[in-house]
């Protein structure tokens, strides 16, 4: 009687295991959210940043979806406007990548923060978690310019307690080859490139998420 007990017992502890190993293991679901350098301005269909960083990820075994919410011209005002419906509800992060036009359209620096400033805030009210992706003013807009808008992604990923990865085209912006004839966008090479040096920042990102859903 004793054995069958215990027998019994074990299965119970089994069973329980293997449930929770089954509801833990879900899909995170990602959004990129940001302009054209996120869109995949020209490329072909798969090409995109968030084409390309999911397959990289599922081919290391990782679960996850990354939804391609980029929109090819947009400034931090229009994320703003469109932040709430273009993250659905279920996201459990968003890459969040958006500043470039504004800072080729001279658009004042403390304006772009605002306007990530609320983003990030209702993404939070939101329980959503962020890797903001930071820009770089471009060299003709000066040096006053690049002083006050460089800074401030990491100012904005200290306020919030968000991960930050520091500059989206790392990698790419100062080598042509890896770019389109308009030498401001990545081809499919320069995508590789921007994929594989953040891999290991989406990878951290993701496993904050999972040990906070979890």
């Amino acid at each position: 009687m004793s054995f069958k007990v215990a027998g019994l017992h074990i299965a119970v502890i089994a069973a329980a295991l293997l449930f929770s190993t089954v509801v833990n293991a879900r899909t995170i679901a990602l959004v990129g959210f940001g302009d054209s350098l996120m869109a995949g301005y020209q490329l072909p269909p798969g090409d995109g940043f968030p084409e390309k960083m999911q397959a990289a990820l599922k081919a290391k075994g990782v679960d996850v979806t990354i939804a391609n919410a980029g929109v090819s011209g947009d400034t931090t005002s229009g994320g703003l406007a469109r932040i709430d419906w273009s993250v659905p509800d279920g996201t459990d992060g968003v890459i969040l990548e958006l500043g470039a036009n504004d800072a080729l359209r001279g658009i004042a620096p403390e304006q772009s923060e605002k306007n990530l400033d609320e983003m990030l805030a209702r993404l939070k009210e939101r329980g959503i978690a962020v890797l903001l992706v930071g820009m770089m003013a471009p060299p003709n807009m000066g040096g006053d310019y690049a002083a006050r808008f460089n800074p401030i992604y990491e100012k904005l990923a200290r306020k919030h307690g968000v991960a930050l990865y520091p500059f989206f085209l790392d990698g790419v912006v100062l080598d042509a080859g890896l770019k389109l004839e308009d030498g401001m966008h990545p081809n499919s090479k320069g995508v590789d490139v921007m994929v594989q040096k953040m891999e290991p920042a989406i990878t951290q990102f993701i496993g904050t998420i999972s040990t906070v859903k979890n």
